[in-house]
Formats: structure tokens, C-alpha cells, sequence
């Protein structure tokens, strides 16, 4: 026991101490700073170069180099920097050659020792695992930021288990590295990104706490597993898990955004970390979502609000948008009236997951985003869990080649949500073409 006991002080010793605080921050201002100057000097280089094709092999070959540092730095020092990397690693959001590097580290960050992981479970449950187990798999099935899972076996059971266990002294090094990144992110908004971007990290500051509460998110499983099979009638199209890995299709895409329109929009408690890590598919072909460390429970004004946008979105009226904006809250330097096509591009960048005509890749940042046109001001904390979740689904929706819209798909709920509260609802809807568009929707995806 000895031996275990120092075997797990020397990982947690190691994983808090991975630097110390002050050494930890020192890496990561070095690191971050490197990717960010080597940016600019890109960016100044590319003004004299002639011919559009030697700029763009230019970018990407910055990118590639950007790649390696930013998996390293968020590899090498771990903690929140690889939620980070969960968080950006999307084919809509980041330059493929930072997709390719960080989509590996969604569920295959560094694991803890098996040693130290009985010592966890036997400090834990105050029995020794094979008291509990009548078979544990040594080798996680995946590792990720907070914690790593094992299949094992209960005894006395038929079936198999995920076993989930807490990196020891992680939750320390997160609460330094997100200190660090409010920094970063007050000058990124101040300089290059006009994006109320502190308001993000510390929604995701207060969230980090809820994740190391493994009782918590034992009963918003068990809430949201039970929210989903009564308004479905006791078929839901998204289980609450026992998973099998699989791959992800078109109709399991539309069993996703089905599930998160429900939670989001008709409860307000959800799952609000569904990156391809999280989601798995069953030997029936359903889906599995994963890790309910991170959930969000949306008051009704803001779930209310939110339904009232999606009506907006889908009815591509500017105004009304700008008007659903200022129920929720967020606030922009350019008016609904000043720039409409711009604040209609904005608004469905954010909060939709079809991209326009001819665009590939949807980049928040990049030249031609509408943040350059209608600057964020001021964004509510509280939302940047539903914004997160949309982005998600847009990732997994670019990465197998479909382009859709989950406002179109989340209409019916959205009007659902505000009848039931007693809100009037625009009576433009009576134009819209209601289920049986959506019904083509997804025929038509699957011929693509």
C-alpha cells in the first residue's frame, strides 16, 4: 500500500506541480507567445508577396508550423489547455492543419498510471478494486483533460462498465491555466479579435469546478437520460449512455440535433460538451453522448430568449434578430439597421450551423468574418454553452459533408417553447414549410 500511496503522491505531484504555478504560466506565455508573433510576422509577410496562390500555401504553411506548437503546448502541459484543444480543434473553426493535430487529443490525452488509478478508486470507494470488479481493463479506453475511462466489469453483473477516474491534482493546473488565458484573451479582444472573449473563459471558469463533481454529473446523466426518454414517449433518439465506439452518420447527426434542440430550447438543462470524443454509437445505431461533467441549465429568460432567435434566424428578418439579441443580451458595436447583411451573417455564424453558399469553413477570425463588420461588445456568460454546442455540431457536420441548418431543424421546438410560456409567435411561421421541409432536408443530405 506504501508503494501504491507514494506511486499516486508522485502523480499527483507531478500532474499539479507539471510546472509549478509559476512555471506553468512562464510555458505558457513562452508558447502562446511564439504561435501569436510568428502570426503576425505571416501576416506581414504575405503584403509582399504577389499572386493569391503563393499567400495561401504561405498561410498554410504557418498553420502547419502553428500545429506543432499548439499540440505541444497543449499536450506537454496538459490541464485545461487540452480542453482548449477540444474547443478549437473543429474543421469549422481552425485551419485543417490544426484540426489533424488536435482532434487526436479529444480522448487520447496523457493517461495516468493504472497504479495510481487503483489507488483513486480504492481512496474513493474504500474497497480494493478486485473487491469490486471481477475484471478491469488496465488500458484506458480514452484519456482526456479531467479524467480517463477503463471498462471493467462489476461482479455479480452481465455486463461491462465505464470506470471514470480523476487525473489526480489536475483540477489545481486548470484553475492556473484558465488565470492565464483570461489574460491572453483580454488583449487578443483589445487587439485582434473583436469578440467579447473574457465573458467566454469565465463561463468556462465557472463551469471547470462542476467537472471534478463526479456525483453531480451522475444525476444530470441521470436527469437528462430521463428528460429525453419522457418527451420522446420512451424512444429516445439520444440514449444516456451504455456506448460502444463507432463511427458517426447522417442519421445520427440528426438524432443529435433533434436531442440538444429538446434539452436547449424545451428544458434548458444539457449536455454541453458534445465534441467527437463524447459521442458514440451503439450496436443498434444509436447514439451515445458522453461525460456529463460539463452541463448547463439555462434560466427560462434566456431559454425563452434563445427560442426567440431561432424564429428570428429562420425567418433571416435583421431586425428581428437585432431585437432577439437585445432580449439576450449581447451587445454590438454595429446595429441590426446599420450593416443588416453583416448582422444576418453574424447571428448565423454564431448561433447556426449552415454555412453559406460557396464557404467550406466557417472562421469566426478570419478576413471575412462578420466580427470585422459588427464587433461584440459584450456577450452573456450564460450563453457561451449553447454557442460551444452549435459550433460543435457544426464541426461534426462539416466533417462528414453535410450543410444544414439546426435553426430550421429546432423551429417547431422553438415555437413549442415560447407557445408554452404564452409568447406570441411571429405569424410568418404559416409560411414556412414546417416538418415535411425538414423531412427533405434529410433525404436530400443523404443522396450527397
Amino acid at each position: 500500500m506504501k508503494s501504491k500511496s507514494n506511486l499516486f503522491e508522485n502523480v499527483q505531484e507531478t500532474l499539479s506541480n507539471r510546472l509549478k504555478p509559476w512555471e506553468r504560466t512562464m510555458q505558457f506565455w513562452v508558447r502562446a507567445v511564439n504561435v501569436y508573433t510568428s502570426y503576425k510576422f505571416c501576416q506581414i509577410r504575405v503584403k509582399y508577396v504577389k499572386g493569391k496562390e503563393k499567400q495561401e500555401r504561405m498561410w498554410e504553411d504557418q498553420h502547419e508550423i502553428a500545429a506543432d506548437r499548439i499540440y505541444s503546448l497543449c499536450y506537454d502541459l496538459g490541464g485545461f489547455f487540452l480542453k482548449a484543444a477540444q474547443i478549437i480543434g473543429k474543421p469549422d473553426l481552425a485551419p485543417n492543419a490544426w484540426v489533424k493535430k488536435l482532434v487526436t487529443l479529444c480522448d487520447d490525452a496523457p493517461a495516468t498510471p493504472f497504479e495510481a488509478v487503483q489507488f483513486v478508486i480504492e481512496k474513493e470507494l474504500e474497497r480494493k478494486p478486485n473487491e469490486i470488479f471481477e475484471r478491469f481493463e488496465r488500458i484506458p479506453i480514452g484519456s482526456a483533460s479531467v479524467a480517463q475511462v477503463h471498462r471493467a466489469r462489476i461482479k455479480g453483473a452481465t455486463s461491462d462498465v465505464a470506470v471514470k477516474v480523476q487525473h489526480p491534482g489536475v483540477q489545481d493546473i486548470m484553475m492556473t491555466d484558465i488565470r492565464n488565458l483570461k489574460t491572453f484573451a483580454a488583449y487578443l479582444q483589445k487587439t485582434d479579435i473583436r469578440f467579447d472573449l473574457v465573458s467566454v473563459v469565465q463561463e468556462m471558469e465557472k463551469q471547470v469546478d462542476y467537472e471534478f463533481d463526479f456525483l453531480r454529473e451522475a444525476k444530470s446523466m441521470e436527469k437528462i437520460g430521463e428528460f429525453l426518454k419522457t418527451i420522446n414517449k420512451g424512444k429516445p433518439s439520444v440514449i444516456v449512455p451504455r456506448p460502444i465506439w463507432g463511427m458517426i452518420t447522417r442519421s445520427i447527426l440528426k438524432d443529435l440535433t433533434t436531442a440538444y434542440g429538446q434539452m436547449i430550447l424545451k428544458s434548458g438543462f444539457f449536455h454541453a460538451d458534445p465534441h467527437p470524443g463524447n459521442i458514440l454509437v451503439t450496436k443498434d445505431t444509436k447514439v451515445a453522448l458522453l461525460d456529463y461533467g460539463q452541463v448547463k441549465d439555462l434560466p427560462d429568460v434566456l431559454r425563452l430568449g434563445y427560442a426567440g432567435l431561432i424564429m428570428a434566424l429562420v425567418s433571416g428578418d435583421p431586425l428581428k434578430i437585432g431585437k432577439s439579441f437585445e432580449e439576450l443580451g449581447i451587445r454590438t458595436l454595429t446595429n441590426a439597421s446599420d450593416n443588416p447583411i453583416a448582422f444576418k451573417n453574424l447571428a448565423q455564424m454564431m448561433f447556426d450551423t449552415k454555412l453559406p453558399p460557396g464557404v467550406k469553413m466557417a472562421s469566426p477570425y478570419g478576413e471575412g468574418s462578420s466580427l470585422n463588420d459588427v464587433p461584440v461588445q459584450s456577450f452573456p456568460e450564460e450563453l457561451f454553452f449553447v454557442l460551444r454546442t452549435i459550433q460543435l455540431l457544426r464541426g461534426l457536420s462539416v466533417g462528414m459533408g453535410i450543410n444544414y441548418s439546426c435553426a430550421e431543424e429546432w423551429r417547431q421546438m422553438a415555437e413549442e417553447a415560447l407557445s408554452s410560456a404564452g409568447r406570441c409567435i411571429d405569424s410568418q411561421r404559416k409560411n414556412d414549410k414546417g416538418i415535411g421541409k425538414k423531412l427533405r432536408f434529410w433525404r436530400r443530405k443523404q443522396r450527397v
